[in-house]
């Protein structure tokens, strides 16, 4: 049997999900508005509420286009209100539409959302040695210092911890416990 992080539960989603998303280092543009969009929306939640959820919101953002999220109008607001399919928070699909936009003006800054964020990390992946669950921090210098820099581009949702899972999911932080059989794959 293979020995995996202690949070994945016994749920195939989770399972596929862990073995093979979690911490592999994402540079698409794409994906990393995917994951940070299912990020904002898992504050406060369990990630397994969202993962249940991931196709309805992939079906509810019109796939996670950014271009396309970043022109909604109030009549598709409503709509996403109103879709029991996702998480139905005002604040959170508010925010979604305004990150999209002002990802794109992160994209036209700096060539790629990629390019922004792994700047941080020289577009090399952290690999921590953490060897048991007390050991995973919630959040670390370095999300607080990219969390505040967000914040300061007005992007919403993106608290310190909001920030480290979006660092681990996409695979800037490889917080693979060193029992689980990803950390060294990944």
């Amino acid at each position: 049997m293979k020995k995996r992080c202690f949070w994945v539960s016994d749920d195939p989603l989770y399972i596929e999900y862990h073995d093979q998303e979690w911490g592999v280092p994402t540079f698409d543009d794409t994906e990393l508005f995917e994951f940070l969009i299912l990020e904002t929306f898992q504050a406060g939640l369990s990630w397994i509420t969202i993962l249940k959820k991931r196709e309805n919101f992939r079906k509810a953002f019109d796939n996670f286009d950014y271009k396309k999220i970043a022109n909604y109008s109030e009549e598709k607001y409503e709509e996403l209100l109103q879709d029991a399919g996702i998480i139905r928070n005002k604040l959170k699909i508010k925010s979604a539409i305004t990150n999209a936009k002002l990802f794109m003006e992160v994209q036209q800054e700096f060539g790629s959302f990629s390019k922004f964020f792994w700047n941080y990390t020289n577009g090399k992946p952290i690999v921590n040695v953490f060897d048991k669950r007390e050991d995973v921090p919630a959040t670390t210098e370095l999300s607080d210092k990219i969390s505040k820099d967000l914040k300061k581009k007005g992007f919403k949702f993106v608290g310190s911890t909001v920030i480290y899972a979006y660092m681990q999911s996409m695979g800037m932080v490889n917080d693979h416990t060193t029992d689980c059989f990803r950390y060294k794959e990944v």
